[in-house]
């Protein structure tokens, strides 16, 4: 619980920008994946890519702790391959 009220604390000291970014990635990433857009291919790939821009933009801001930073890098690779595949 900690932890979460941490991060809840670090998103609130960002700027605006950083926000708005991470808001949009994440609200793009739920509603491209969900059952009202999953008919088509290309939401879902874009879904995909939202979701690697929100893990890139972590891992860069976590770049100090490079475990942390690596796992979000990771994350990214495969949701940039997940969406290639899915194209």
């Amino acid at each position: 619980m900690q932890r979460i009220k941490w991060m809840v604390r670090q998103f609130l000291k960002e700027p605006w920008w950083f926000k708005i970014l991470i808001i949009i990635t994440l609200l793009s990433t739920v509603i491209f994946s969900s059952s009202y857009f999953s008919d088509n291919t290309y939401y879902s790939s874009f879904a995909k890519l939202s979701a690697a821009v929100f893990f890139v933009a972590y891992g860069v801001k976590f770049r100090r702790n490079r475990v942390i930073s690596l796992i979000f890098f990771v994350l990214a690779a495969v949701c940039i391959y997940q969406s290639w595949y899915k194209f």
